[in-house]
């Protein structure tokens, strides 16, 4: 049995679907159905498919009901926030999550993104820097602030020879630009998402490729940028053009080119700290937004590399 639900608009799709779907992927496990979410194209409206054993079906819809009743009811009680973008949040997503910060630290990124020309980010894995700044980059794009996004990051792996790769340049550098695909895919969906990038919208292009070019009215996003060299490091902060910001973002802890001390973004903070119009956020552990036991991971890494350092330091005295 098919059925379909039609929601009426973003704060009842988020309060059905539940932060990061995970309502909608606990109804699939209760009742052994699929559930999908697509927005009607003239209308606006959310639309849920359900798909499975008719009596499963039914089970998952009045659940889903449920849901809907107990968001009215809690809209009722809570007059003072308005339907549509709650207090706080940035974005709505295309399954109408509404992205807000978790951390004071993401928090202040996001003022500095609007209001400096040119943000670093630096932290460990899962602390939202890339994702906040794709974000941003769809709500200045949509605001009209900016006319097109550009994705960039450094190509380790293939030493930015990419000649040798088959299919055209999108091909090539797919499999290093996935994770900021990643974000576009669960912010605007893959069809809009393809639909950008077919008329340059958002224009994905690796470092190397970036040389002697001027980007004006553009958000550009470098990421991975700890794999840079201080070279291209320049080379990127030089494109800036009129009209344009940039965000960088990286993790110094996860340096993958050989002279890990000839890091183009280690540099950068040394180098520009004292630049007026770029700010520098640092993340940590406090700002990881993924499951739990990452954390803990980055913790307990912390700790080994710290003692890893002190253990090397009596030989750099000898």
């Amino acid at each position: 049995m098919k059925k379909r639900l039609y929601l009426n608009d973003s704060d009842e799709t988020l309060d059905v679907l539940g932060e990061q779907d995970k309502n909608i992927i606990q109804l699939e496990k209760d009742f052994d159905v699929r559930i999908y979410c697509m927005q009607e194209e003239k209308s606006g409206r959310y639309i849920l498919e359900i798909t499975g054993p008719g009596e499963s079906v039914r089970a998952a819809m009045n659940r889903i009901n449920e849901k809907r009743e107990q968001g009215a009811r809690s809209k009722k009680t809570k007059g003072d926030i308005p339907r549509g973008i709650r207090q706080g949040a940035l974005y709505v997503s295309c399954t109408g999550k509404q992205i807000t910060p978790f951390s004071n630290n993401q928090r202040a990124y996001l003022e500095y993104i609007k209001d400096y020309d040119l943000v670093i980010g630096i932290g460990p894995a899962g602390t939202g820097k890339t994702f906040l700044a794709v974000v941003s980059a769809l709500a200045m794009l949509e605001s009209g602030k900016v006319n097109r996004i550009i994705l960039t990051r450094p190509v380790v792996e293939a030493g930015e020879k990419l000649g040798f790769l088959p299919g055209d340049l999108y091909d090539k550098v797919n499999p290093y630009l996935k994770p900021l695909y990643d974000a576009f895919y669960y912010l605007i969906g893959p069809e809009k998402f393809r639909r950008y990038r077919e008329n340059e919208t958002i224009e994905i292009v690796p470092l190397a490729y970036m040389r002697g070019r001027t980007l004006e009215d553009a958000f550009i996003i470098l990421d991975e940028a700890q794999n840079t060299i201080p070279e291209q490091m320049k080379m990127f902060l030089t494109r800036l053009g009129f009209g344009s910001q940039a965000v960088i973002t990286g993790d110094i802890t996860q340096i993958d080119i050989e002279n890990k001390r000839q890091s183009g973004l280690v540099q950068s903070e040394k180098i520009l700290s004292g630049v007026s119009g770029i700010k520098f956020v640092r993340f940590s552990e406090e700002d990881v937004v993924r499951h739990d036991l990452v954390r803990e991971i980055i913790k307990a890494y912390d700790v080994w590399e710290g003692r890893l350092e002190k253990k090397r330091s009596p030989e750099k005295n000898d």
